[in-house]
C-alpha cells in the first residue's frame, strides 16, 4: 500500500513539474513584424514628395461620433440603425461564437473526466445454481501533457481570432454610423437641389409666359417661344429625377435602419455643422485607432500561433489517465463490501511517419502566415491612402465651393441682366436661356461640391477608424 501511494505522489509531483514547463512557454509570443512600413502614409496635400506629419493626440478619429454628427435627428437614426442593423446583430453573435471556441481551448488543458458505471448479473445452471451479482463505479481522468506549447498556442490562436472578430465588429459599427451620416447628407442635398429646380421651374415658367406675351405684341417669333417651353419641360424632368433620387434614398437608408421603405426626417443643408479642422495621425495611430487595420495584425498573430501549432506535431504527445474504481469484484473473487482500486498510466506517442502530413500542414501554416503579412502590409498602405484621399477631397471640395458662390453671383447678375436687355431689345433670348441654364447648373454645382465636402468629413472620419466610440 506504502509502495502505491509513494507512486501516486511521485506521479503528482510529475504532473507539477510538466505545468511549470508548460507555464513558462516553449515558443515566443507574436510581435509586430520590423520590416512592415508605417511611415510615409499619407502624402502632403501641396508637397509632391512630402508625407503628412500631424499631433496624432488631437487625432479627428478619435473623437466620439456624437461630437462630429451633432444633428439631432441624425444622431436619432444613427441610434436607430445600431440598435436594429442586422449585419451588426450578426457580428455581435460572431463575437459570442469566438467566447465559446476561446472558452473550449482554455478548457483543454483541465483532464478530462468520466464516470461510467457498471453492473453484471450471472447465474451458473449447475446443481445447486448460484448467482453472482457485481458492480464497479469507475471515475477516470485523462490529462493531455502540454509539453511542447500545442494547446497554448491552439489558446493563442483562439485569442488573436477572437480579437480579429471584435475588431470586424467595430468596422460594421463605424460602417453603419459613416453610411447613415452620408445618406442623411445626401437626402438633404438632394432636397437642396430639388428646392433649387423648383424655383427655377417658376423662373422659366416665367420666361415663356413672358415669350408668349412678346410673341402676340409681335415681339418673339414662334420658335422663341418653342424654346422656351422646352426649357421649362427640361426643368420639370429634372425635378422628377430628383424626386426619384429622394425616394431611393429613403429606402437605402430604411434598409440600412432594418425597416420598411418610409419618409426620413431631416433637417436643412446649410444648417448642418461639422469639424473643419482635421489632424490625420499616420504611423501607428492607423493601427491602433483603425480597427481593419487591427483586426489583419490579429489575422497575422493568429497565423503565428497556427504556425507554432503545426511545429508542435512533430515532437511527442504525453497523456497521463488515473481510474479510481469502487468495486466488488476482484478478479475471481467477489467480496462484499467492495474496494477501492487506484490505477495511473502514462502513455508517450512520438510521431515518425504520418504520410507527409505533418510537414505538409506546417509548410503551410508558413504560407498562409506569409499571406496574412502581406494582407497586413497592404491593409496599412490601404488606410493611408484612404485618409490621403478624403483630406484631398475636402481640400479640393471647399475650393471648389468658393469659387462655386462667385459663379452663381455672376449668373445671378447675369440673368436680370439679360432680361432687361431682352425687353429692351439689346439681346436675343438664346441669351437668356443661356443665363438661366448657366445660373442652374452654377447653384446645382455649388450644392454638390458643399455635399462633397461633408462627404469627405465622414470619410475622414471612418478612414481614421472613428465610430467606436
Amino acid at each position: 500500500m506504502k509502495k502505491r501511494y509513494f507512486f501516486i505522489f511521485k506521479l503528482f509531483n510529475f504532473f507539477f513539474a510538466a505545468t511549470l514547463l508548460t507555464g513558462c512557454g516553449l515558443y515566443n509570443k507574436y510581435e509586430r513584424p520590423e520590416d512592415i512600413n508605417t511611415k510615409g502614409l499619407i502624402r502632403d496635400l501641396t508637397s509632391d514628395i512630402d508625407t503628412l506629419a500631424v499631433n496624432t493626440d488631437e487625432n479627428f478619429g478619435n473623437l466620439p461620433w456624437r461630437e462630429v454628427f451633432t444633428d439631432p435627428q441624425l444622431q436619432g437614426l444613427i441610434e436607430t440603425a445600431l440598435e436594429n442593423n442586422s449585419d451588426l446583430r450578426n457580428a455581435a453573435l460572431n463575437v459570442k461564437m469566438m467566447e465559446t471556441a476561446l472558452t473550449c481551448a482554455k478548457l483543454a488543458f483541465l483532464p478530462s473526466v468520466a464516470f461510467a458505471p457498471q453492473g453484471t448479473i450471472s447465474q451458473v445452471q449447475m446443481d445447486g445454481a448460484s448467482v453472482s451479482r457485481t458492480y464497479q463505479l469507475p471515475i477516470a481522468a485523462t490529462w493531455n501533457l502540454d509539453l511542447f506549447g500545442n494547446l497554448l498556442s491552439q489558446k493563442r490562436s483562439a485569442q488573436m481570432k477572437l480579437l480579429a472578430t471584435k475588431d470586424y465588429q467595430v468596422v460594421v459599427q463605424t460602417n453603419i454610423i459613416c453610411g447613415v451620416a452620408n445618406l442623411y447628407y445626401t437626402l438633404m442635398m438632394l432636397d437642396e437641389q430639388l428646392s433649387i429646380v423648383t424655383d427655377m421651374e417658376g423662373l422659366t415658367k416665367d420666361t415663356w409666359d413672358m415669350m408668349q406675351l412678346q410673341m402676340q405684341l409681335g415681339r418673339a417669333r414662334s420658335t422663341s417661344v418653342q424654346t422656351a417651353e422646352a426649357n421649362y419641360y427640361s426643368v420639370q424632368a429634372k425635378k422628377a429625377d430628383l424626386k426619384r433620387q429622394i425616394r431611393e434614398m429613403e429606402n437605402s437608408m430604411s434598409l440600412l435602419l432594418n425597416e420598411p421603405g418610409h419618409t426620413i426626417a431631416r433637417g436643412k443643408f446649410y444648417n448642418q455643422s461639422l469639424p473643419t479642422n482635421f489632424s490625420a495621425g499616420v504611423g501607428i495611430q492607423l493601427l491602433s485607432n483603425r480597427a481593419d487595420v487591427h483586426a489583419a495584425e490579429m489575422a497575422l498573430a493568429q497565423c503565428f500561433y497556427d504556425t507554432e501549432t503545426a511545429r508542435s506535431r512533430f515532437y511527442p504527445s504525453l497523456k497521463v489517465t488515473g481510474t479510481a474504481m469502487f468495486t466488488n469484484s476482484l478478479g475471481t473473487a467477489i467480496v462484499n463490501p467492495g474496494k477501492w482500486i487506484l490505477s495511473a498510466v502514462g502513455s508517450l506517442t512520438q510521431p515518425i511517419f504520418q504520410h507527409g502530413q505533418i510537414v505538409a500542414g506546417l509548410k503551410v501554416a508558413k504560407a498562409q502566415q506569409e499571406q496574412a503579412l502581406n494582407t497586413f502590409q497592404q491593409t496599412i498602405l490601404k488606410a493611408g491612402n484612404e485618409v490621403s484621399n478624403a483630406l484631398l477631397s475636402y481640400n479640393t471640395c471647399d475650393e471648389k465651393s468658393q469659387l462655386d458662390e462667385k459663379q452663381v453671383k455672376i449668373y445671378e447678375q447675369n440673368v436680370e441682366d439679360t432680361k432687361l436687355l431682352y425687353t429692351s431689345k439689346g439681346s436675343s433670348y438664346l441669351e437668356v436661356i443661356q443665363a438661366q441654364n448657366g445660373l442652374l447648373n452654377a447653384r446645382i454645382s455649388k450644392v454638390t461640391d458643399d455635399f462633397n465636402k461633408m462627404q469627405a468629413v465622414v470619410n475622414l472620419y471612418q478612414a481614421l477608424g472613428g465610430g467606436s466610440h
